[in-house]
């Protein structure tokens, strides 16, 4: 697939990816200003703050909004930091770009809606300036390419995407799942497409921020867009998942940057074998489906229902722990045992519907 772009053109240091960062909301002048300059002091060359705030529920901080833009024009006057902040309606655009904002990105909420994205493409039309865009709540790629090639469709070239992880209704350790699968297809699928990582709320937590960095880079991601505030335990939203200027440095420091292109006759040979223990993985699942569909034949010539549910769940218990014991994440083992179920049950009902 093909977006027409240009490069972002966004600042950064040779040993490290480009990093924009700033407090998850503009909540005063003073800690915008203070943030900002002590960002500064670390080399930052972008600050990202929230002019306005899509809660979930209402009665939390929705942002200053027109107010503090004004701050973010002082920061970009008193430090030559480019300045950043999520838009959701023309109005943000307009305003904006009216304050010298640098970079726009839209939001996971933004994203997911068509309509909204179509007025945010139409209010950009004749706009040169960076825009990123984030993955919509929900894992859905074609939703997120959609939000992509609206904006392009607009004219706006200096286009990027940010991968800022999916919700989940459980609880799990992380705030959004990251799914990384899902950033590398639209990686592959538009290679020539900047990706941004957003550990902040991926993680929800400040003790996974370094790590989730370590594995963004490791999969090649070209940025990072990160949460970091003067006094973050005391933020006024979002408080978990930001930290200081000097943890955040520290953080950068110790990223190791791997280079993407080197290849060596070692790892071409592990990768010939990857490839033919998938070749075998195919095959036996291929045995499995037949197997699969001849006890379809058993249960409807027996009158009996295809789902037999404790069969199901003694199964991914059993190949969860076995997995466990052989060093897999038994989630991931359970994950790739629904996926396979469900091709057996459509298999056996193929069966019983003939």
């Amino acid at each position: 697939m093909e977006l027409d772009l240009l490069p972002l053109g966004l600042p950064s240091d040779n040993e490290r990816p480009f990093v924009i960062a700033g407090p998850c909301s503009a909540e005063t002048e003073e800690q915008v200003m203070t943030t900002a300059h002590l960002l500064a002091k670390k080399g930052c060359h972008m600050f990202r703050a929230g002019i306005w705030k899509p809660r979930t529920k209402p009665g939390g901080f929705e942002g200053n909004g027109e107010m503090a833009l004004p701050w973010m024009a002082q920061v970009k006057k008193e430090t030559g930091m480019l300045t950043a902040t999520e838009v959701a309606t023309p109005e943000h655009v307009e305003l904006a770009l009216k304050y010298g904002i640098d970079i726009l990105w839209v939001g996971a909420r933004t994203s997911a809606n068509p309509f909204a994205v179509q007025a945010l493409a139409d209010a950009l039309k004749g706009v040169d300036v960076p825009v990123l865009v984030k993955n919509p709540v929900n894992p859905d790629l074609e939703l997120w390419i959609g939000a992509l090639l609206r904006i392009n469709g607009a004219g706006v070239k200096r286009l990027g995407a940010i991968h800022r992880g999916f919700s989940s209704f459980d609880k799990k350790i992380y705030r959004n799942l990251p799914m990384w699968q899902i950033p590398i297809e639209l990686r592959r699928r538009i290679p020539n497409l900047p990706m941004v990582n957003d550990p902040s709320h991926i993680g929800g937590r400040r003790d996974l921020i370094a790590p989730l960095c370590q594995q963004a880079m490791d999969l090649g991601m070209d940025g990072l867009i990160v949460e970091s505030h003067c006094d973050p335990d005391n933020a006024w939203s979002d408080a978990t998942q930001q930290v200081t200027p000097d943890v955040l440095d520290f953080i950068l420091d110790r990223i190791i940057i791997r280079d993407q292109m080197q290849t060596t006759e070692n790892i071409s040979a592990l990768r010939k074998q990857i490839d033919e223990i998938d070749d075998a993985l195919i095959d036996l699942l291929s045995k499995r489906m037949r197997i699969s569909r001849e006890i379809g034949q058993y249960k409807k010539e027996h009158g009996m229902t295809i789902l037999q549910t404790s069969r199901y769940s003694e199964i991914l218990d059993k190949r969860g722990a076995q997995g466990s014991l052989l060093g897999i994440d038994p989630e991931c083992i359970k994950n790739i045992f629904e996926h396979i179920h469900e091709e057996s049950v459509n298999q056996q009902i193929e069966v019983m519907n003939r």
